[in-house]
């Protein structure tokens, strides 16, 4: 097979790349390893920025999004008993959309399913090859038949845990990690949010917890716990109990609670591979980087990346110019290192830590109190959380 982009990876940053490549006439292939109701089965965060939002709607497939999707004007931060609200809109005339990740999977698998795309799934053994020159090429095993894909350039949109950063050579990228010593177990259940906007809360002694939501009906929530923690030992009574210690009184009372649909404890990481091209490969999304979900810029930060990358593509094809795909990494990563920086901010001022010495507990309750009392501070976060531009 001959294509100008191989995409691999049919997440939502691979599904958005190849459906904005197609709308400006770019051809491509999706290369995946797991099959379709795997990568739908994948529970993840669900609040996009209007940038995020706005590529939604460019490729074609926002008319759910809008319709189910929730604006949120503002959200609430809960320390030492009591809740503080940021308000998004009064701050930066901005808002955020709720609307769940595998939703957005959903809504681009459609897209691509309706304009005849390729997209291969369950595609084992891929491999990429010969990515240092002008000739690159993916290979992989489909039901025991090796294929091979010649193209122009590879993106590479497979998670963390992908082919495309392992195969560059390991002294052409630097690593920057910093894993913490904690996680979030969340529960999803068919109840109804505790409040309609998100609940981030600093419990002094038992951590942090978040209150999150994927619809009026739907509700998702987390609590931090140890990674010695396995999700077996935990019950939906124990979870509901756990959480109930960590929220203020009027979110007790309000509390709803039920059955979970799913239950999983996911590990934290910041994590920045750099550069973000090798050749004619390009990493974008989890590929690259990593965020803690606390500032909610995982999907939102593959958004922009794809958002550079079209344009870099668009431009060598339309305009022969290599000046985007040149400028692409550097300019990819300014705005990644900076949702970095907020992350990691926001999972510091949130969570307990292990061995936290008094002194620290202290600024971390300054900060809390500064931030919720300055409006300079809270417009910063504000700033952050919408969505810095493109």
């Amino acid at each position: 097979m001959r294509t100008q982009i191989a995409i691999i990876g049919a997440g939502p940053s691979g599904l958005m790349l190849g459906q904005l490549l197609h709308k400006h006439g770019i051809a491509n292939i999706i290369v995946e390893q797991r099959s379709g109701d795997y990568v739908l089965s994948r529970i993840r965060a669900g609040v996009l920025e209007q940038g995020a939002a706005a590529l939604i709607d460019e490729v074609g497939v926002g008319q759910r999004m809008h319709k189910e999707g929730l604006v949120h004007d503002g959200i609430e931060i809960s320390f030492a008993g009591a809740r503080h609200r940021i308000d998004f809109r009064e701050l930066t005339g901005k808002t955020v959309l709720v609307y769940g990740q595998t939703e957005v999977t959903h809504d681009l698998m459609d897209g691509r399913a309706a304009a005849a795309l390729t997209t291969i799934y369950e595609a084992e053994d891929v491999r990429i090859h010969d990515f240092a020159t002008s000739a690159p090429r993916v290979t992989y095993l489909k039901d025991g038949v090796e294929s091979e894909i010649l193209c122009d350039f590879v993106a590479g949109c497979d998670g963390f845990h992908g082919v495309t950063r392992k195969s560059v050579p390991e002294a052409a990228i630097t690593h920057h990690e910093r894993v913490y010593p904690f996680g979030w177990l969340g529960l999803l259940s068919e109840t109804p949010p505790v409040s309609p906007e998100l609940i981030y809360v600093n419990h002094e002694e038992r951590g942090f917890a978040l209150c999150s939501m994927r619809s009026t009906t739907r509700s998702r929530y987390y609590v931090q716990c140890s990674l010695e923690e396995k999700v077996e030992d935990w019950s939906d009574e124990r979870f509901w109990e756990e959480l109930k210690r960590r929220l203020d009184a009027e979110a007790v009372a309000k509390l709803v609670t039920g059955p979970s649909i799913e239950k999983s404890i996911a590990p934290l990481r910041s994590f920045v591979g750099e550069p973000m091209r090798f050749g004619n490969l390009f990493l974008a999304g989890d590929a690259a980087h990593i965020v803690p979900p606390t500032g909610a810029k995982g999907l939102n930060l593959a958004a922009s990346d794809v958002f550079y990358l079209t344009r870099a593509f668009a431009d060598y094809y339309r305009e022969k110019s290599k000046a985007g795909l040149d400028t692409y990494s550097a300019t990819a990563l300014a705005r990644v290192w900076k949702s970095e920086r907020f992350s990691w901010w926001m999972t510091s001022i949130l969570h307990r830590f292990p061995q936290t010495i008094s002194f620290e507990q202290r600024m971390q309750r300054a900060e809390l109190e500064y931030l919720t009392s300055s409006r300079a501070a809270m417009t910063a976060l504000a700033e952050n959380y919408v969505g810095l531009p493109y």
